[in-house]
Formats: structure tokens, C-alpha cells, sequence
């Protein structure tokens, strides 16, 4: 799964895949804004076929933070 996140993020945010570690803070380090966001959001949405609620966004500071919660849905499903 952290795969999968590295390679979203890298994709949507053009770093480099390498920058991205379960610890880095999705605004602070990778520096994605808002609208950087939203894109991963549905993104995700779209390649887990999921609905992730805003206020499950919300609480997505770090990479662990995304795999976390996408790992659980994995696991309901």
C-alpha cells in the first residue's frame, strides 16, 4: 500500500518517489496546498474505489497516516 501512495503522491505533487518515507507530513514536507489535496483525495477515491468523508481528510497529516486509513478499508471490504 505505501507503494501505492508513494507513486500517487509522486505523480500529483512531481517529487521524486525517494523524498517520500511513512513519516513525511503531507503539507509540511511534500508541500502539497489545498487543491494538491483534493487531487489525492480523488485519486484515491478512484483507484480504491472508496469514498473517503472530509472528515476522515482531515486527519490525514502523514504518509502513515493515508496508508493507515486505506489499509483499514482494505480490510472491511
Amino acid at each position: 500500500m505505501l507503494e501505492t501512495v508513494k507513486k500517487i503522491l509522486s505523480d500529483q505533487l512531481r517529487i521524486d518517489e525517494n523524498e517520500i518515507t511513512l513519516t513525511s507530513k503531507i503539507k509540511e514536507d511534500l508541500g502539497a496546498d489545498s487543491l494538491g489535496i483534493l487531487e489525492l483525495l480523488m485519486t484515491l477515491e478512484e483507484t480504491h474505489g472508496i469514498v473517503i468523508p472530509d472528515e476522515e481528510l482531515a486527519t490525514f497529516e502523514t504518509v502513515a497516516d493515508i496508508v493507515s486509513y486505506l489499509e483499514a478499508q482494505q480490510a472491511n471490504q
